[in-house]
């Protein structure tokens, strides 16, 4: 099994006890996408970051060349679900590429708060990571 899904399982089986944190105290979050190619929910577990009562991710894809699939899914289909801990939302997604003038912002807020983890990511790719917002319904 590999590391995320271990990491999913885990988080969806104890009801957000196991997994909801990550190193260095990042919170974690399972984000539902739905599959723009084949309808299927698609789940991933995050680090998510808190921008009032938004939630911010960052598609950093751990510094691949590629977006992840999950935000390309997002832009496509913003109806998601969330799973912070135990609680579980609804809520609509809103990708905010490199040139909107809220990323920097957001993208600092992230990385911040995971200790210079995005700049590291940003540093092995050409591409411009965009981040998303998922404001809860």
């Amino acid at each position: 099994m590999n590391p995320l899904t271990l990491h999913r399982w885990a988080y969806q089986w104890t009801g957000g006890r196991v997994g909801a944190r990550l190193g260095g105290g990042v919170r974690a979050a399972l984000l539902t996408t739905t599959g723009r190619k084949t309808g299927l929910a698609r789940t991933v577990p995050l680090a998510c970051f808190r921008d009032g009562a938004d939630y911010v991710f960052v598609a950093s894809n751990n510094g691949r060349d590629r977006a992840p699939g999950w935000l390309l899914n997002a832009g496509a289909k913003p109806d998601v679900q969330l799973q912070v801990g135990p609680e579980h939302l609804l809520g609509t997604a809103r990708v905010v590429p490199a040139g909107d003038p809220d990323h920097p912002r957001l993208w600092q807020l992230a990385n911040d708060a995971s200790h210079g983890r995005y700049d590291r990511y940003q540093a092995r790719t050409s591409r411009p990571m965009a981040v998303l917002v998922v404001t809860p319904a």
